[in-house]
């Protein structure tokens, strides 16, 4: 099948992640597969970009990558203007999974990266009983666990976990918040909660964020801007801006508009998946 090229957005002085013609490839030989073809991507500071397509076309690739999980096999990754790694970023990570150590409270979970990620690090021991406890608890409070703090995450439903993965995500503000399908195991009630709740947040403190996701609606709802991508190899297909102002709501994913847009996004992923050999 061959590659379609499809243009990023302009660099800018404001563009803080860039893949510049990155590819990853894993195994050797006739073994070897293409995780990732020769793809470019930029994404402007404060942006909000959500990566769609089918499991195993490179986006949570795309997400190692920016995150400094990953070494590509060639290209370049840039973020803060410098090679992955290279520039001191603060990012913000919140999964599927929103794994939390048992022993610890949802408040000290939550503190976490105040204790780990500099500068806050040299502060920890200080502020942890002071200034980090009522920024921990002031963003629990956000996101509906106030009074929380002091349980453990065995006494949280699912629901809950992820809130206060969210706020762990977020609580040392980083640059670069990087999603993936973290509402993905949430029922339908419980996910559209959340996304109000992650609308506000990035509202409010602006990171850059990278959003993984099989929910259509989910991604435009959320992101700014929509990267389709298609498996075989793994490449973006079509990278286009979402065109609902904000704050958004559910009933807004209802609209003729917005359900075009999502059959738009669908039909994309269809017609991009590879066609299967006919046995002679």
């Amino acid at each position: 099948m061959t590659t379609e090229i499809i243009e990023p957005p302009p660099r800018t002085e404001d563009t803080f992640v860039e893949l510049e013609k990155v590819s990853v490839k894993f195994g050797k030989g006739e073994s070897q597969f293409i995780a990732l073809d020769e793809t470019d991507l930029r994404i402007e500071k404060g942006d909000f970009v959500a990566l769609v397509g089918p499991s195993g076309c490179g986006k949570s690739t795309i997400l190692k990558l920016v995150a400094g999980l990953l070494k590509s096999t060639n290209g370049y990754v840039y973020v803060a203007g410098r090679e992955v790694g290279a520039a001191e970023v603060r990012v913000g990570m919140a999964f599927q999974n929103p794994t939390m150590l048992p022993w610890l409270t949802v408040r000290d979970n939550v503190m976490m990266p105040l204790k780990i990620v500099p500068p806050f690090r040299q502060e920890y021991r200080s502020k942890k009983n002071n200034e980090f406890r009522d920024r921990a608890d002031a963003l629990l409070k956000e996101v509906g666990l106030s009074g929380f703090g002091d349980k453990h995450p065995w006494q949280l439903s699912g629901g809950m976990l992820q809130r206060a993965s969210l706020c762990r995500a977020l609580i040392h503000e980083p640059q670069l918040l990087m999603l993936d399908e973290p509402f993905g195991a949430l029922d339908q009630f419980t996910r559209e909660e959340l996304w109000a709740i992650m609308q506000e947040l990035w509202m409010k403190l602006k990171p850059t964020v990278v959003l993984v996701t099989h929910d259509l609606k989910e991604a435009g709802y959320l992101a700014t801007r929509i990267c389709v991508m298609a498996t075989r190899p793994g490449r973006i297909v079509d990278d286009a801006a979402v065109p609902f102002p904000r704050p958004r709501n559910i009933e807004m994913s209802y609209l003729p508009e917005f359900v075009s847009m999502t059959q738009r996004l669908r039909q994309l992923i269809v017609s991009a998946r590879p066609v299967k050999e006919t046995v002679q």
